[in-house]
């Protein structure tokens, strides 16, 4: 296995250095560690490598985490930085930047309004959904007049679309797909950027978790979190086990659209977050999805003789329209 060494570069993230060793795929109840080293720049044997770790991931655990991924930890620190400034905001001025079914899932979700697992509880979180517009460009619309926001997400975002994109590569490639298959798929993508705060656990009689077990809408989502902890995994076999932060790396899973996609080979997984005891918790989802208009249906590789595929064809973004309705009770908005 590879071996990992930290040294601190300030109060809340941590520079990974790898030594030189060969890489393992964990064992399948636990959640892999994948390198990317390489795979930004298309070297052939890190594609030929990541591909077979991702393929295990994917089929096995429906959660990964990777490392290697080129993003340096300034923008990590940066983008954090920027979470916590806007969570920290008078209530009048979150408020101000509200949700709605007009919004094209832009704005603020408050405390206790969003439910993750419709019939239990509601979540004790709040958030707030940055988009970009279909040409790819920055999108000021209902973003807070914070110093160096605007500059700080467009940055971190456009590196989360390249992150996901280079991720579906290797992904292609298992299915025996072409490496680009997914290029024209995710070139004008419905990709929201998910600035996540959750309070201390209270002694509240409810059980209510920070987000309820869920899985994700789309195709990939890539997670960076402070070091609470609280992430929450199921395995195969019904146990919830934790999704501790590991240090300079992203949190990475698929979710019920590339499932479909792959006519249940990959299967995305349920998770959760449990609010941590006497302090906050911060992160930043990336949720990666088609372009509305991408076709999904089942890939060829994916069915087996006999078998007929198990959904029928529908766009990437009806899809995700006849899913957005159980969270917020309107049709343009995003589950965490």
């Amino acid at each position: 296995m590879t071996a990992i060494k930290t040294r601190a570069i300030n109060t809340k993230f941590f520079l990974i250095e790898a030594s030189a060793s060969h890489h393992r795929v964990p064992p399948m109840n636990d959640i892999p560690i994948i390198d990317l080293s390489g795979l930004p720049i298309r070297e052939p044997a890190a594609l030929a490598r990541v591909t077979g770790e991702v393929a295990h991931a994917c089929r096995e655990v429906g959660f990964f985490y990777v490392r290697g991924h080129g993003v340096p930890n300034d923008v990590l620190d940066a983008a954090m930085a920027q979470a916590h400034a806007f969570f920290a905001q008078p209530q009048a001025r979150k408020d101000a930047l509200k949700i709605s079914a007009d919004s094209d899932n832009q704005g603020y979700v408050g405390l206790r309004t969003e439910a993750l697992d419709p019939g239990r509880n509601i979540d004790d979180k709040e958030a707030f959904n940055i988009r970009i517009d279909a040409r790819d460009h920055w999108r000021s619309l209902r973003c807070p007049e914070l110093p160096g926001f605007d500059a700080v997400m467009a940055d971190y975002f456009s590196r989360m679309l390249r992150l996901g994109a280079d991720l579906h590569r290797p992904i292609a490639r298992d299915l025996g797909l072409a490496e680009d298959y997914f290029d024209m798929r995710l070139d004008r993508p419905m990709a929201t950027l998910r600035l996540l705060h959750y309070p201390p656990a209270s002694a509240r009689a409810d059980g209510a978790f920070g987000a309820g077990a869920h899985t994700d809408y789309g195709n990939l989502t890539l997670l960076l979190t402070d070091d609470a902890g609280g992430l929450e995994v199921q395995r195969r076999d019904g146990a919830w086990i934790a999704a501790p932060p590991v240090p300079g790396a992203f949190v990475c899973n698929i979710g019920d659209c590339l499932m479909r996609w792959t006519n249940d080979v990959y299967r995305s997984t349920p998770h959760r977050v449990t609010n941590p005891k006497g302090r906050d918790r911060y992160s930043l989802a990336f949720f990666l999805d088609a372009n509305a208009d991408a076709l999904v249906e089942a890939i060829p590789s994916c069915i087996s003789p006999g078998e007929r595929p198990r959904y029928a064809p529908i766009t990437a973004g009806a899809y995700l329209a006849s899913r957005f309705a159980q969270t917020y009770g309107f049709t343009q908005a995003e589950k965490a």
